[in-house]
């Protein structure tokens, strides 16, 4: 049975994605073993079918933590029996890239976003070098990878010339649902949802501000990240508090039975990267499962699915006020729902995760030449 290490920089927690490719791989018959960090807010990993390691790591943001957990990480594959390498985006390639050569392993690249051109890294300028100059030494020797999109893979083709495979992060058609146990979501109140990072750029200020023009709904906001304080505090201040609900990091196991029970999710990420522009949000794909109709911003990736599908609505700008009455119809007209419901039905079976982990047999499954 061939040895699988995948690696990630999260705590495994809410990583849908590690998460299926993880049970695809048991499934096919490997070994799988996920290592990732621990942080002191980390829930428990009880249940899941394939092994897991945490580091408990001394830093945990900036130079010193992708240092420090590469380090780690180089010492733990060192010493650890694996046949196959999967390194999550480019902040665990380093090392998994040196282990491959010193032990002559196969490695594939899963590049979940165009990790140089990410928010974080735009104004830091010897940071983005330092990514950059990785990401050139290394991808370009990568015989193995694939991405979340079709515009990303064809940005490191032009780039690198390697030929990326596109994986899209999937939801199962057959899902596990959950219940959620945390606040008790009213029966009379219209639903909006924002799921996944609370990140700067994500429209979700947008979305907290608009809500002050709708009566008889609740703004749910699921995640956690750097500007959830400042979002608590946006709602403090326009007084909107009873609208709005946080209910922190869900497990991936329980989010769908908290997105069914939405009238409307949220996906207005801006065009402030690079990274942004070309993303393709996993959260667009629960809404679709959970047949919940969307209101999206107008970036390439999502609107070919919106538009496809005939789902939701796109908008193309961002003033609260607009934002407020694009919610507004989206929730009272009945004709309009009653078709993107039926839609979404289909839209979900045809963008599911049983027909998208096919395509990684060719990947896991290729000989690899030394």
């Amino acid at each position: 049975m061939q040895r699988v290490v995948l690696s990630v920089t999260n705590d495994l927690v809410t990583d849908q994605r590690v998460n299926k490719i993880a049970l695809y791989l048991l499934k096919s018959g490997f070994d799988v073993t996920i290592i990732g960090r621990r942080l002191n807010n980390s829930l428990s990993l009880k249940g899941k079918q394939y092994k897991t390691r945490r580091m408990r790591l001394l830093f945990n943001k900036g130079p010193l933590f992708y240092a420090e957990y590469n380090l780690r990480l180089f010492f733990f594959l060192l010493f650890f029996k694996v046949d196959i390498l999967v390194a999550n985006d480019l902040d665990t390639l380093l090392a998994n890239y040196l282990i491959s050569v010193i032990k002559k392993k196969k490695l594939i690249y899963d590049s979940h976003e165009y990790f140089t051109e990410v928010p974080e890294l735009c104004n830091r300028n010897f940071t983005k070098k330092i990514w950059l100059t990785i990401e050139k030494l290394i991808l370009p020797k990568i015989r193995y990878s694939y991405t979340v999109c079709k515009s990303i893979a064809e940005i490191y083709n032009k780039k690198y010339g390697i030929e990326m495979n596109v994986i899209r992060n999937l939801p199962l058609f057959d899902k596990i649902t959950v219940s959620y146990i945390g606040k008790i979501i009213p029966e009379n109140k219209k639903i909006i949802i924002y799921q996944g990072v609370l990140n700067v750029g994500r429209g979700i200020e947008n979305v907290i501000e608009a809500i002050k023009f709708i009566d008889n709904v609740l703004f749910i906001i699921v995640g956690d990240g750097d500007i959830r304080d400042e979002l608590i505090n946006l709602t403090l201040k326009l007084n909107v508090g009873d609208k709005v609900i946080f209910t922190g990091k869900v497990p991936y196991e329980e989010l769908y039975s908290i997105t069914c029970k939405a009238d409307i999710g949220i996906s207005l990420e801006q065009n402030i990267s690079l990274n942004y522009y070309y993303s393709l949000p996993n959260k667009l794909f629960d809404y679709i499962h959970a047949n919940v109709p969307v209101l999206v911003s107008e970036l390439p990736e999502i609107i070919e699915i919106v538009k496809k599908y005939n789902i939701g609505v796109i908008v193309q700008k961002f003033d609260p006020e607009y934002i407020a009455i694009q919610i507004q119809n989206m929730l009272n007209d009945t004709e309009k729902r009653e078709i993107w419901k039926k839609n979404l039905i289909y839209a979900s079976k045809d963008l599911c995760w049983e027909k998208e982990e096919i395509k990684l047999n060719d990947i896991f499954f290729s000989e690899y030449v030394k």
